[in-house]
């Protein structure tokens, strides 16, 4: 394309116009797999409370039949007063595959099929100690950072019937780790949550599980780094519960 002399290039008037104001520096790509958390981090413990319709209240839902469970998908927003057309801007849909929970020594790795991502989810031990090749079953899982999904909602639907961890926190920007509660579910029900919902993945007790995700195409990340913005590590005991569900 040729921009005659006078003429303001395309990308200049998207800028103008378009670009929202940054109040904040542009956030570098996170290396999941690879986080190199400090030493020495503090530990804030997460209540563990059973998932039920109660206390899911504002997070989610209980899921009996994935299929019967619809995404929510969340309009872009309009950057002026001049409101989205009707119809528009959701139209993404969704994406799903397997979500694989796995424990290999002291680190909880999570592989998600419908995005493509790996992290480690979780560490058994400190994260400078930890190593992949221990054999003794972990004892708690040490949580290093959460996210949400300003686009959509997602659902987690355990395929080995296995009981799970979901830490989740409500909405906002204003995060703190003591925000944070720990769900046990009894691996017979999935979850949904809603968009916005702070979350990290599921997290199997021991050993591997699978789940079905399915979650906005879109997927629109926010996140937090417990261990550089708060210089700690979220926790929650699995050691009986892993035993239970052995």
């Amino acid at each position: 394309m040729c921009i005659r002399v006078g003429q303001t290039s395309c990308s200049s008037v998207y800028n103008l116009y378009f670009r929202p104001v940054q109040t904040v520096p542009m956030s570098q790509k996170i290396d999941y797999l690879n986080p190199a958390l400090p030493p020495g981090l503090r530990r804030v413990s997460m209540p563990v409370v059973d998932a039920t319709p109660t206390t899911l209240d504002g997070f989610g839902r209980l899921v009996a039949n994935p299929s019967e469970c619809p995404i929510e998908i969340v309009q872009w927003p309009a950057m002026g007063t001049r409101p989205i057309d009707a119809g528009t801007g959701d139209e993404a849909g969704t994406t799903e595959g397997t979500f694989v929970s796995e424990w290999r020594g002291d680190i909880l790795y999570g592989s998600n099929e419908a995005v493509g991502g790996d992290y480690i989810l979780a560490y058994a031990t400190e994260p400078e100690a930890a190593r992949d090749d221990n054999a003794h079953a972990p004892e708690r899982m040490l949580l290093w950072h959460a996210n949400y999904h300003p686009d959509g909602g997602q659902l987690f639907f355990p395929l080995d019937h296995r009981p799970f961890y979901v830490p989740l926190a409500l909405p906002g920007d204003d995060i703190a780790p003591e925000k944070f509660v720990c769900f046990r579910f009894d691996g017979q029900q999935g979850l949904y949550i809603h968009p916005n919902i702070w979350h990290e993945g599921v997290f199997a007790l021991g050993g591997t599980q699978r789940f079905f995700d399915k979650q906005g195409a879109v997927h629109a990340r926010v996140s937090v780094d417990f261990a550089r913005e708060f210089g700690c590590l979220l926790e929650a005991p699995i050691a009986r519960e892993a035993q239970r569900s052995g």
